[in-house]
């Protein structure tokens, strides 16, 4: 239903307090002072209270645009039950969008089903009845145009004329009379609900991607060498041929030489130790510059282009602190927290001190200036091709500063995805979320229960955090080695692998430890790597013959050939009868691609259960007996099941898990089966 701009206009003119009440608006965050986020192409489904005093009809409608943009388009809200109403509509490009709710009682929808009432209890008067309806009818045919405008005037004619009360009362019930008047309705009374809400409409890589973490210093071919931006261009077949969307570098800039840590963070570094690339900052530059071991802006700037002529784009890690040698400390010192000896004084997050390096005071008095520089760096580097930003704990610096420079930076360039490493509070994840951070790292890292996995995965894909945060389903860190992952052996890495790159659009890994399924920690109850890349230069042999690089892409591969597994907000558990087996299931709206995943959650016995799915619900059939195969996209083997219930049996030391493409049964009229 589209209406009429000037009927609008009209009726406002005559305007009278409205009846209509509209509350409990959903999404809507923060009140509306904050927006929900989509990516293009997405639905936005809105629902609302909404109701009148009395028996009278409510019409609803959903309005919604790109901000800046002259008028609105307009959506019928739906009655769904108990004064609950909901519509939805779908956003097709990038940037700020805004949406909000319109209602009115409709007199002529009113008086249409009290007309309707009467005339099927026979009642034998409906004179008065019809007089109303003619007057109704002819103040629309006033605010109509055209052909509509004669029409109403003859209809409105007709229902007062001298022809039968059956005729008249028919042609006031006619389908056409209430469409057209729907077209031109009396909006004085209207109420229009008191807030606009935003929405932030990004790109698909905000909703799917798979991200794969490297240190271009450990790049090299050969042992012994630093590596540079050259070596990691030679690497981007090896990323590639894994699937994987984006590579993810952590800071590329010069390190500081005071306090530099030594292999495994000791206090004790040797003359040629690299140090940690978070110690940011030297005599070569800060933020702004390259550490000069790994090559030049012009090898950077061909690496992203050569990246990106693979189908991977790379995303940077900004972390917004200094080493004692960065420009900043020198060039500007006010920007830091003092001692009362004058002294600057260093990270620390007792008992563990970082010598190394320096944060910034985000409240000193040239705090504006200092906004200003942070915010240019992100448009430095999105200056040489770089529109994905990694930030390394953004909970330690103020909300009003990310709340302001992401829509600095994102009202330029809305390509740009940022990603919040922020491993803490599940308030303060999800306040950076609402305040502009595209994605999130999560709690998954640490869930491997069955009971965990559902809880936490139904809380951040299925509840109302889903209408802003969006998961990053990272299965390791250079900060963070599980402890699943140093005791599973290789099983546990390919059960989260499947598990990260299946529950979540978007996951991660950080390797080439993780394909090599390295879980030896720097010592017993640490998450630390033994050896870490944090510290000093590694080599790995990517032709390992342990490695899991084929098993990864081929993940990856079904990743992208399943539009099923492109979103969160379709995720779906299934009972198994095993609390060491999972399964959930994804579908397309329409379920023409349904995906099954079970998994066996430990990996170091076989397991085996009965899967139970909703048949009917999935449009798998509907008697005990119907029959529809199961395609394991891992393996390409095929299994006929039957009914709700089916077995299951995983040995994780083969396959510890089953990616299933569900085909329905279909017969021809020779009876032949088929499945699709």
């Amino acid at each position: 239903m589209a209406l009429e701009g000037q009927a609008r206009a009209d009726s406002a003119r005559d305007w009278v307090p409205s009846r209509v009440i509209i509350e409990g608006v959903s999404p809507e965050v923060d009140g509306g002072r904050l927006p929900i986020k989509r990516t293009v192409g997405e639905e936005v489904v809105v629902s609302a209270d909404i109701f009148t005093d009395g028996h009278d009809a409510v019409v609803a409608v959903l309005r919604h645009r790109p901000v800046g943009s002259a008028g609105w388009a307009e959506v019928p809200l739906v009655f769904l039950n108990n004064d609950r109403w909901t519509g939805r509509f779908t956003v097709t490009r990038q940037g700020w969008h805004e949406y909000s709710i319109q209602a009115w009682v409709d007199r002529f929808l009113s008086w249409h089903k009290e007309l309707s009432k009467k005339h099927e209890a026979g009642q034998p008067d409906l004179t008065s009845e019809l007089l109303e309806g003619a007057t109704l009818v002819r103040e629309a045919a006033e605010r109509a145009s055209g052909p509509d405008a004669d029409w109403l005037r003859e209809r409105a004619r007709f229902l007062a004329g001298p022809e039968s009360q059956s005729a008249r009362a028919w042609a006031g019930l006619d389908r056409e009379l209430v469409e057209r008047m729907a077209r031109y309705p009396d909006l004085r009374g209207l109420c229009v609900y008191d807030k606009v809400l935003s929405i932030m409409v990004e790109r698909e890589r905000a909703r799917f991607g798979s991200w794969y973490e490297m240190f271009p210093r450990s790049a090299a071919s050969e042992p012994g060498r630093h590596g540079t931006f050259r070596d990691v261009e030679a690497r981007l077949p090896y990323v590639a041929g894994m699937g994987f969307d984006v590579l993810y570098l952590p800071p590329i800039h010069p390190i500081g030489r005071a306090f530099r840590k030594g292999p495994n963070n000791s206090l004790t570094p040797g003359p040629n130790d690299p140090g940690s690339p978070w110690a940011i900052g030297g005599p070569e530059g800060g933020h702004k510059a390259i550490h000069p071991g790994l090559g030049t802006f012009e090898d950077f700037d061909r690496l992203v282009a050569k990246a990106r002529g693979l189908g991977i784009e790379i995303a940077l890690d900004i972390a917004f602190q200094c080493s004692p040698d960065h420009p900043y400390v020198r060039e500007h010192p006010q920007w830091f927290r003092h001692r009362p000896d004058g002294t600057i004084k260093y990270a620390e997050n007792p008992p563990k001190k970082y010598q190394d390096i320096y944060p910034i005071d985000f409240e000193c008095d040239d705090w504006k200036a200092l906004w200003a520089e942070l915010r240019d760096v992100f448009l430095f580097w999105i200056d040489h091709g770089v529109s994905i930003f990694r930030v390394d704990n953004p909970h330690t610096k103020p909300f009003r500063f990310w709340d302001w420079v992401i829509k600095q930076v994102w009202d330029k360039h809305p390509d740009a995805i940022f990603l919040a490493e922020a491993f803490t509070r599940p308030k303060v994840m999800k306040r950076l979320a609402k305040g502009g951070y595209s994605q999130s790292y999560t709690y998954f890292t640490w869930r491997n229960t069955k009971w965990e996995l559902t809880e936490y995965m139904n809380e951040l894909m299925l509840g109302e955090t889903a209408e802003y945060m969006r998961g990053n389903l990272f299965a390791n860190t250079p900060d963070i080695l599980p402890e699943y992952l140093q005791v599973g052996g290789r099983p546990s890495f390919m059960i989260r692998l499947v598990l990260a790159a299946t529950l979540g659009a978007t996951y991660g890994i950080y390797g080439p430890p993780f394909e090599h399924c390295v879980g030896t920690p720097v010592r017993q109850g640490s998450e630390e790597y033994l050896d870490s890349e944090k510290y000093q230069v590694r080599h790995w042999d990517l032709d390992a013959p342990w490695s899991l690089r084929d098993y990864i892409a081929r993940v990856n591969e079904i990743r992208r050939e399943n539009p099923a597994l492109h979103s969160n907000r379709n995720l779906r558990f299934f009972h198994v009868d095993n609390d060491a087996m999972l399964c959930y299931g994804k579908s397309t709206p329409d379920l023409s691609n349904l995906i099954v995943v079970v998994v066996n959650l430990d990996p170091y016995h076989t397991q085996s259960g009965w899967v139970h799915l909703p048949v009917h619900d999935l449009s798998l059939g509907s008697g005990p007996g119907e029959t529809y195969q199961v395609h394991d996209l891992i393996s390409d083997a095929r299994y006929l099941w039957h009914g709700d219930a089916n077995f299951v049996q995983l040995d994780p030391h083969v396959s510890p898990a089953h990616i299933l493409q569900v085909r329905r049964r279909l017969r021809t009229e020779r009876d032949f089966d088929y499945f699709m």
